[in-house]
C-alpha cells in the first residue's frame, strides 16, 4: 500500500518542481476553464463540443478533455494529485498534436499564415513540463508532499 502512496503522492523537496508545477497549473486552469466554463472569454463547453466535433472528437471526449485541462489544471496549483494530473496533462497534449497541431510542423504561426494553424512546439513545452511534474512530483508547497514526502 506505501508503494503506491508513493508512486500517486511522492514528490522530491524541489522548488524548481513548484515553479513549473504552479505555471503549467495557471496555464492548463485558463484554457480549461474557457473551455469548460467560458471563463476567461472562452466558449464554454457547448461550443467548445461543437468545435471539435468538425475534427470528428465525440462529445464525450471533449468533455473529458475540458475537465482535464481545468481540473488538472487545478490540481496542479494547489499541488493535490499531480502526477496524475501530469499524466492526464500529458495524454490530452498527445491527441491535440494528432488531430490538430501536428499537421501544421513545428513551429507556432506567428506570422498568422492564412489557412494555417500553428504547430506543436508549444504542446511539446507543455509536455516537457508534465513529464517534469511526472517524474518528480509536485515539489515542496503542496498537499502530495504532506501526504507522501521523500528525499528529506
Amino acid at each position: 500500500m506505501q508503494d503506491l502512496i508513493d508512486l500517486v503522492f511522492g514528490t522530491y523537496p524541489s522548488w524548481s518542481h513548484l515553479v513549473v508545477r504552479i505555471v503549467l497549473g495557471i496555464v492548463f486552469f485558463a484554457h480549461g476553464a474557457q473551455k469548460t466554463f467560458g471563463w476567461f472569454g472562452g466558449p464554454g463547453l457547448s461550443a467548445t463540443i461543437g468545435g471539435f466535433r468538425q475534427m470528428n472528437i465525440p462529445p464525450a471526449a471533449t468533455a473529458l478533455a475540458t475537465f482535464i485541462e481545468c481540473f488538472g489544471g487545478l490540481a496542479l496549483i494547489v499541488g493535490f494529485l499531480a502526477r496524475p494530473a501530469a499524466l492526464g496533462l500529458i495524454g490530452v497534449m498527445l491527441v491535440a498534436i494528432a488531430k490538430v497541431h501536428g499537421r501544421h510542423g513545428f513551429f507556432l504561426n506567428f506570422s498568422l499564415t492564412p489557412g494555417k494553424g500553428h504547430g506543436y512546439e508549444f504542446n511539446l513545452v507543455l509536455i516537457a513540463m508534465a513529464l517534469s511534474i511526472f517524474i518528480g512530483g509536485a515539489g515542496v508547497l503542496s498537499i502530495d508532499r504532506l501526504i507522501a514526502p521523500f528525499g528529506g
